[in-house]
């Protein structure tokens, strides 16, 4: 997007007509921080005049393992020299070792494979009213899945259809039905909509990253999960997120023992380095998909199934969780620490937090991140007045307070 006033200092010419060429050819469906990024490495990225900044975003929790992680990249690059895609018309090797690593991986018996976050989704609903309709009996087209608001699954039509957020659903209508709407972090609303037979399954966040990385009670998830067992719900779990380590355990419902009946993967778990995501189940709803039903040209290929291995055994191997869990803590205790009114309240789990901004002084959350774009640090508001905090699971200790620091100073900034 062109730069406002209040921010056109913080760009350099050269930055500035790279922003120039994206606003006049591409759609305007996003509002990027004025920075134009050309490398990457652990957790830094560089600018087109090599200025180097801290990650604090890690592409929405997709490059857990840092940016252009040597072992991934090096299975990138052999993989693509080998065989990249068969479609799902033939058998392949190297997917056929991946479905056994993943379901072993996280416990599940099945895996399907698809590209990006909200096709994981759909395939999600998809299978969810799949069976429903074989399985739980429930007369065809009356199926019913359960989500909560301020959610955010993706953006495709049916997944809007599901959205209370109104820049995500204003002029997309008609919406897909089969869906209820309960508040977030109330399990008394989720007893409530269980008690019609035609709901199928719960979806959910274990944290809502996008709304602003609401955590719900302890307990909640537990509750909820065993509120649809008693109910013979699915349990959806969307972890595109949350999971793959980010808040200091593999997923984020492992923090309360929770298995869910379908697992959603995406993001990181492939490391950034290429778009992977997929659904994992037990036999008896995985099954009820048959020849025909579902699928997609690149879910499954070569090139990706290779590179999600490594980059799982990366998360493993470096033990990624115990870092996000103990430096999350540290984190969000110098955050609370910041003696300044402009933060209204700090909250987050492992390496996913963010900051709830006082506006005043004309002072916004945006203001703030360009800001902390100029001391070197990428941040990224959402729902006006919130800043997510989520860097690359590999920073460290030193890194961290380096990091503390340049927030710290920020937002101090603001109140000379």
């Amino acid at each position: 997007m062109q730069a406002t006033s209040s921010t056109q200092k913080a760009i350099s010419l050269k930055n500035q007509q790279f922003i120039n060429t994206e606003e006049n050819h591409t759609a305007h469906n996003y509002h990027p921080i004025p920075v134009v990024l050309e490398r990457g490495e652990g957790v830094f990225m560089w600018d087109v005049d090599g200025k180097r900044y801290y990650d604090f975003l890690s592409a929405y929790s997709a490059v857990n393992q840092g940016h252009c992680h040597p072992k991934i990249v090096k299975t990138l690059v052999d993989q693509a020299q080998t065989l990249t895609l068969t479609s799902r018309a033939f058998h392949n090797k190297t997917f056929s070792e991946f479905s056994e690593f993943i379901t072993s991986y996280f416990g599940f018996d099945r895996f399907l494979p698809m590209n990006t976050g909200a096709e994981a989704v759909e395939t999600a609903i998809k299978l969810c009213r799949k069976w429903a309709y074989q399985k739980k009996g429930i007369p065809q087209n009356t199926a019913k899945i359960i989500v909560c608001e301020g959610n955010f699954h993706g953006r495709t039509i049916t997944i809007v259809s599901a959205s209370t957020d109104p820049d995500a659903r204003k002029d997309f209508g008609p919406y897909t039905p089969g869906f209820e709407v309960i508040p977030y972090n109330d399990t008394a609303a989720l007893k409530k909509a269980l008690e019609d037979p035609n709901v199928a399954g719960f979806l959910v966040e274990p944290i809502q990253g996008e709304a602003g990385v609401f955590v719900p009670d302890e307990g909640y998830l537990a509750e909820c999960f065993m509120l649809c067992r008693e109910k013979n719900v699915l349990f959806i779990a969307d972890e595109i997120q949350t999971g793959i380590a980010r808040t200091g355990e593999l997923l984020a419902v492992c923090h309360e023992g929770v298995k869910p009946d379908i697992l959603i993967l995406g993001k990181a778990i492939s490391g950034g380095l290429y778009p992977v995501s997929g659904v994992l189940a037990r036999n008896e709803i995985m099954l009820c998909i048959k020849p025909g039903e579902h699928g997609s040209t690149f879910g499954g290929n070569p090139l990706g199934s290779a590179v999600a291995k490594t980059a799982l055994e990366v998360v493993r191997d470096e033990k990624l969780a115990d870092n996000a869990k103990a430096l999350g803590e540290l984190l969000r205790k110098e955050l609370k620490a910041i003696q300044s009114s402009r933060i209204k309240l700090v909250r987050g789990k492992g390496l996913l937090n963010a900051i709830v901004i006082e506006e005043k002084d004309n002072v916004s959350a945006w203001d703030i991140c360009i800001r902390l774009m100029e001391n070197g640090l990428l941040a990224k508001p959402t729902h006006g007045d919130i800043i997510r905090f989520a860097p690359p699971l590999v920073i460290t200790k030193e890194q961290l307070m380096e990091c503390i620091n340049i927030i710290k100073d920020t937002i101090l900034s603001f109140d000379e």
